[in-house]
């Protein structure tokens, strides 16, 4: 073992590794101004997208061109205070959206998609469409996937997924939702998948693909892993704690395969 001392490396170079505010440099006590303006900025930007619209009838249009149909719910949060408030209301669907669903007759598929506000209806603008376009086609390969339905629902939280996919009897749901707005991510988007979706779950149950944006994870690995994910978990007939990602290490089996004792 060498005992050559680790020579050091000033602190500065951090930043060259990460977007986190880092070596900011001082005035006095203070931070330098451009520094505090920069933070400032941030935090308003992440203000700004826990408050966006959704822009539900446009995202349904982009949809449409990717030759998805889609159909709009919503839960039970009134307004966005009201979600912002009640957190449970976003996990339940409202009465209309209820009877809109279980009056569906198509046939459920293996996997629904959910697309939700979540607390940034930016990360939804900005990315769900452009990451469906690179998922689809891997959801379409070989063993396809039977894709069901596809929802958009305002006011959504995480868990709205599971009676969504309940109602629609889908094997699998994929939840696509704006994750909370950080100061260097405001538009970050996480992929969240449920096997036999059903009220009262927990998150243990669930796989999460996170940090979805420009600056994150990029469409086609995160493509990748959700549709790697998508597969296995069928194959297994679970999702979360008991499946690992190990997307980087072997091919998913085919779907409908036993499981190794």
């Amino acid at each position: 073992m060498s005992d050559e001392p680790v020579p050091a490396r000033p602190i500065v170079d951090l930043k060259s590794f990460t977007p986190a505010r880092v070596a900011l440099g001082r005035s006095g006590a203070s931070l330098p101004t451009k520094p505090l303006l920069d933070f400032t900025l941030a935090h308003a930007r992440a203000r700004d997208a826990v408050h966006a619209a959704f822009d539900a009838p446009g995202l349904i249009a982009g949809l449409r061109a990717l030759g998805l149909g889609a159909t709009e719910v919503h839960s039970r949060a009134a307004d966005r205070a009201d979600y912002l408030r009640r957190p449970d209301l976003g996990r339940q669907l409202d009465a209309a959206s209820a009877a809109t669903l279980e009056e569906t007759v198509a046939a459920p598929g293996q996997l629904a998609i959910v697309i939700g506000d979540g607390l940034s209806a930016a990360a939804i603008h900005a990315h769900a469409a452009a990451l469906l376009q690179r998922l689809l086609p891997r959801l379409g390969e070989g063993d396809a996937v039977a894709l069901g339905h596809v929802i958009v629902a305002s006011g959504a939280r995480v868990a709205l997924g599971d009676e969504i996919g309940a109602i629609l009897g889908a094997r699998m749901v994929l939840m696509l939702i704006g994750e909370r707005p950080g100061l260097s991510a405001p538009d970050s988007l996480g992929a969240y998948l449920t096997f036999a979706p059903k009220p009262g779950l927990t998150d243990a149950e669930r796989n999460c693909v996170s940090n979805i944006h420009k600056a994150g994870l990029g469409y086609d690995e995160a493509a990748f892993k959700i549709a790697w994910l998508v597969r296995e978990g069928l194959a297994r007939q679970v999702t979360g704690v008991a499946l690992k990602d190990e997307s980087a290490d072997r091919a998913p089996r085919r779907i409908g395969t036993a499981v190794p004792e």
